[in-house]
């Protein structure tokens, strides 16, 4: 070895033994090494983690205003009609705000109930939800509107038990994945069990009746047993029974049959003025609205054309006031939001959380196909249907549980991120 090397050598072991120690874990704490919460950036400011995801918060918040701020505009001519005589023009708003408030209130504290409480409620909620159904149906305890009997009067609000069934079918199904898992390739010891319970379930909605709500509830349980893991064979299987059960509703329900016909053909005498009256007059309301739509405020078809313009076809008069480009906006909402819901239920997953993932992507399912279905009625896509739009149109129990089903998909986020901190859920 040269002289030069021999020099140089001790000089970079000296350099290297103290770089280890400067990276060596600090005695004083214990050996740990310190997890930062934050990431520099170029400009040399901190950017803080979230503790959930606010964009899930604000596009809700931001559903609920517009949504606020649509039912007053198609409420507010109502007094006009002889059978609203005796309501304010802002009946229809200040209590769309009080329901407001209450989900708000609702949502904050679901949010801070841990997932566990859920699963283990899980059972019993949907028992206490299959009674409710039951007392719906019986005289003088259900509240009947338009032939159907739907709600139960609770004083400050009607509330309506199907609502809550929504969130009680992803809530037990998840469940019931998770304590079937061992065994989710067997046809009768995984998939009949729940099948009997959805089609209990069925049997009271339709009784009501509410084969809308019906349709979002089937969905939700299949949803989620086809994301639990539930072989395809058996997913198609049950899939056709659906389906023919649907079909064989509609064959022997003149009524059902009628609306069919009505949506396939709205322009014909026998139907606009009947069965297809509103599909006609929602058509009507999203032509006038082209583009930018004819100025908020500036409808015609919710003075008393459009029956039930702050509830089912809410779309319509944004579309007839808003055009196109507010029309938009609401279908990329529900995506978004839709997506979100998926996403974090996947993560959720991923970190071995199968009932909070389930549940998450349950709730992204029963807001993703309810509003599908809203907005392909309002646009003449399906037949006519008694479906509200989630979050937006007024109704007091579904504003209610739409807040609370979010909520609680923000509630796995938070636990999601916590567990990746290394905290636990």
């Amino acid at each position: 070895m040269s002289q030069a090397a021999a020099v140089a050598s001790p000089s970079i072991v000296a350099r290297l033994l103290a770089r280890l120690r400067r990276s060596a874990p600090d005695e004083a704490t214990g050996g740990a090494v310190p997890v930062r919460d934050w990431v520099s950036v170029s400009s040399g400011q901190p950017a803080r983690l979230s503790g959930f995801d606010q964009g899930v918060v604000w596009v809700t918040i931001g559903l609920l205003l517009m949504g606020l701020v649509m039912v007053y505009s198609a409420s507010i001519a109502m007094p006009d009609n002889p059978r609203f005589a005796l309501y304010k023009p802002t009946h229809f708003l200040s209590r769309h705000v009080f329901s407001l408030l209450l989900a708000a209130l609702a949502g904050f504290v679901t949010v801070r109930v841990p997932m566990r409480w859920w699963e283990s409620i899980a059972p019993w909620l949907f028992v206490v939800v299959l009674l409710m159904l039951v007392a719906v149906l019986i005289p003088h305890v259900g509240k009947g509107v338009n032939g159907a009997k739907r709600w139960i009067p609770l004083g400050v609000l009607n509330f309506q038990p199907s609502e809550l069934a929504k969130l009680a079918i992803a809530l037990y199904a998840s469940n019931y994945m998770v304590r079937k898992m061992d065994v989710k390739e067997h046809f009768f010891r995984a998939v009949m069990p729940m099948a009997i319970a959805v089609g209990i379930v069925g049997l009271l909605l339709l009784a009501e009746p509410d084969m809308g709500a019906f349709m979002v509830i089937a969905a939700i349980a299949m949803g989620i047993l086809f994301l639990g893991g539930v072989n395809g064979r058996m997913f198609l299987l049950m899939t056709a029974v659906l389906l023919g059960s649907f079909a064989l509703m509609i064959t022997f329900s003149e009524f059902r049959r009628q609306r069919i016909f009505a949506y396939l053909n709205p322009w014909d005498e026998k139907y606009a003025m009947g069965k297809a009256y509103q599909l006609t007059h929602s058509l009507i309301a999203f032509g006038r609205g082209e583009v930018f739509g004819q100025g908020l405020g500036s409808s015609l078809e919710k003075l008393h054309y459009l029956p039930e313009a702050h509830t089912d076809f809410l779309l319509a008069v944004i579309g007839e006031e808003l055009g196109f480009a507010g029309v938009a906006l609401v279908i990329f909402a529900f995506f978004y939001l839709t997506r979100k819901c998926f996403h974090i239920g996947r993560q959720a997953v991923a970190l071995d959380r199968v009932f909070s993932g389930l549940v998450a992507q349950g709730v992204g399912i029963w807001m993703g196909w309810q509003a599908f279905i809203n907005m392909g009625v309002n646009l003449g896509v399906l037949p006519t249907k008694g479906l509200t739009l989630p979050l937006m149109s007024y109704g007091g129990s579904a504003i209610l549980l739409n807040v609370v089903a979010l909520a609680i998909v923000v509630r796995v986020d938070i636990e999601n991120r916590q567990l990746m901190r290394g905290g636990r859920a």
